[in-house]
């Protein structure tokens, strides 16, 4: 398995891809146009003629041996600049009668965009049948070897939206208490239109003053901060790298918004890089604990490897390793201990 840039002739398989994903997931939607339109934006970033804060850097996890596509990720190199990037603030306000000697505190929430101009790691799915052997953890940790390698390309924060839980029939009680009231649409069509980009009538229908929480139904309130029982694997890997809940949620389903300073993540923070040389020989652990990435944009390449560097501060990999990175003897590799 590995990871690489999104090509042209990938749409296919995208496109099968954001069958699969299911509600909830934004920024896939079913939609062939705009999936090919998101094609080329990845591509325009990754041979860097776009503007540094309008790149989309799509990456496809694939079957070395069949061709195919088991799952993809992408990282936003800056959210809200063209399209408003809001959710809501969990907050409080304090209440308080001197005459009656009574304080509350109430929580609520705020529409914001406190995120703008953070970049987003997204779009992370994976295929069922590909759920093994730690290819959760290649799309998830890529992502970060590739932003360690061209940190000059974005902007001091990150962050990621998580999907918010939603019951046996696909239905989010948050919706169902807030947002329905709010939109005159079923929240399937406002998933979509969000993933295609249209998110302007969320600042122009959402109320601008707090939204008190008691006012939500239990099973709403319940719901922020929340996350799809399949997004926890995903949650629990970002919290892993740094990333953490500081009181953000979707709009529609509330799903936690993650976040940390880029030179805080874990992976960017401790990885290295490494001159390769190449050894048929080289031992093969049981249980690969290596990630590496080339140092291109345009060839990025990702693979798990069964060994770290050696004494001689040389990374040692087979021709087969070689061939799946597309490198030769004397590149240069980033490294990560996992």
């Amino acid at each position: 398995m590995r990871i690489r840039p999104i090509e042209r002739r990938d749409i296919d398989g995208l496109q099968s891809l954001a069958w699969q994903t299911g509600v909830g997931f934004t920024s896939l939607p079913d939609n062939r146009d705009f999936l090919a339109a998101k094609i080329e934006h990845a591509v325009s970033a990754f041979e860097e003629r776009s503007a540094i804060d309008d790149r989309l850097y799509f990456f496809v996890l694939e079957d070395d041996a069949t061709g195919e596509l088991a799952g993809c990720c992408a990282i936003e190199a800056q959210v809200g600049r063209e399209v408003p990037f809001y959710n809501y603030r969990l907050g409080t306000l304090a209440h308080s009668s001197v005459q009656l000697d009574l304080h509350r505190t109430i929580d609520t929430l705020f529409l914001s965009s406190d995120h703008t101009g953070d970049a987003e790691v997204c779009s992370l799915y994976l295929r069922p049948e590909y759920r093994r052997d730690r290819n959760g953890a290649l799309l998830s940790k890529a992502r970060w070897l590739f932003i360690a390698e061209f940190r000059d390309r974005f902007p001091d924060k990150v962050l990621a939206e998580m999907r918010g839980r939603f019951d046996e029939n696909g239905t989010s009680a948050f919706w169902h208490c807030l947002g329905s009231h709010f939109f005159p649409m079923d929240f399937n069509e406002a998933d979509r239109l969000t993933g295609l980009g249209q998110k302007s009538f969320i600042g122009e229908l959402m109320p601008k003053f707090p939204i008190y929480t008691p006012f939500l139904s239990e099973e709403a309130r319940a719901c922020i901060g929340a996350v799809h029982e399949h997004t926890r694997p995903a949650l629990e890997m970002l919290k892993k790298e740094g990333l953490r809940w500081e009181g953000y949620i979707d709009i529609f389903d509330g799903g936690p918004t993650v976040e940390a300073y880029i030179d805080d993540v874990r992976a960017v923070r401790d990885s290295a890089c490494y001159p390769v040389k190449l050894d048929d020989a080289a031992p093969q652990g049981e249980r690969p604990t290596w990630l590496v990435a080339t140092s291109g944009m345009r060839d990025f390449r990702a693979a798990w490897i069964g060994r770290g560097p050696g004494a001689d501060g040389m990374l040692t990999l087979t021709s087969d390793e070689a061939r799946r990175l597309g490198v030769g003897e004397g590149d240069t590799l980033r490294l990560l201990e996992t």
